[in-house]
């Protein structure tokens, strides 16, 4: 498959990968994906004859769902392959699940993996394109682009803004894509969470690290709130769940510090109660429904440019 215009690679496989440029062409990309969808009508044919499959090895509302409805909207073919049914419980390994799934005609493949690294391999396997819908705990770069996209709109630039991520950093996708695309853009971006939660030297990727909610709420521009990923904990990384919520989670006594224009997010799911408060998760200053509107919009984007479809008139 040859190169599309204005992207490196054949593949999306993380923010780490892309240059400012490209991460540009993208969110520039999106704002005009999100006039189609807000038609009447908001389909084009721009993929029409283009066929995407959709491989998640670990669950997912909002990506799978959205990346099916981006598709719609490019009048793309979608096959959703369900893991716990196919040859996969029967011990076929990640790289015959994809070539076999290439030889079917397919242009497109997204790959959710609890394995780091998976999408990349997939992507060193076939010629299609192999989108990363979240590795383990390495990246997940669409939604870092969609969160990305939504502080844009909602702050003009993130350049020079402060952007504070807050809770498990350390099992985090989207912390890492946040983070590399944020820095890209010229952000400021500090990261807070219990010791246990931060990974070993994660200041290298450009980041301040914050044990002190209290103080860092004060000024942000942005706080970008994450689940605490029980499913990839081994072991307790905290006493409790209540000390972790008193100490790191949001609620309306601590958005006081706040600034009055700032904005809260969260990729979801939302554990309330834990992360924050439902009157923060409902709150004026939260712009998570936002993210998930903005999440099709993203992934059409990324559709459009990877497969090669004509600007939608």
């Amino acid at each position: 498959m040859n190169k599309v215009k204005g992207l490196k690679s054949k593949d999306l496989l993380g923010l780490k990968d892309l240059d400012l440029e490209e991460i540009k062409l993208i969110l520039d990309t999106a704002r005009s994906m999100k006039e189609v969808i807000s038609r009447p009508i908001p389909k084009v044919p721009t993929l029409l004859g283009k066929h995407i499959v959709t491989l998640f090895y670990e669950p997912s509302t909002r990506t799978r769902t959205s990346f099916n409805a981006a598709a719609k909207v490019l009048s793309a073919n979608v096959t959703n392959v369900a893991v716990s049914s196919s040859s996969v419980v029967k011990g076929e390994n990640l790289i015959d699940t994809v070539k076999n799934l290439e030889v079917m005609g397919l242009d497109c493949i997204i790959i959710r993996h609890s394995m780091a690294g998976a999408p990349h391999l997939a992507a060193k396997n076939c010629q299609a394109s192999v989108i990363n819908a979240g590795d383990g705990c390495n990246e997940h770069p669409t939604q870092g682009l969609l969160d990305i996209f939504t502080m844009i709109e909602k702050k003009q630039t993130v350049k020079d803004k402060k952007v504070l991520i807050v809770g498990d950093i350390a099992h985090s996708r989207v912390a890492r894509s946040n983070i590399w695309g944020l820095k890209k853009l010229g952000a400021e971006v500090v990261v807070a969470g219990p010791p246990t939660l931060m990974p070993k030297d994660i200041e290298k990727m450009g980041v301040r690290v914050s044990y002190q909610l209290d103080q860092e709420i004060k000024d942000a521009d942005i706080i970008n709130v994450l689940r605490i990923q029980k499913e990839r904990m081994e072991k307790g990384f905290f006493p409790s769940i209540e000390e972790y919520a008193e100490l790191y989670g949001l609620n309306a006594e601590r958005m006081k510090k706040a600034k009055k224009d700032v904005i809260v997010m969260h990729p979801g799911p939302i554990n309330r109660g834990v992360e924050m408060t439902s009157e923060v998760a409902d709150g004026p200053y939260n712009v998570i429904l936002e993210q998930v509107t903005n999440g099709v919009a993203v992934r059409t984007a990324i559709l459009f440019l990877l497969l090669g479809g004509k600007t939608p008139s």
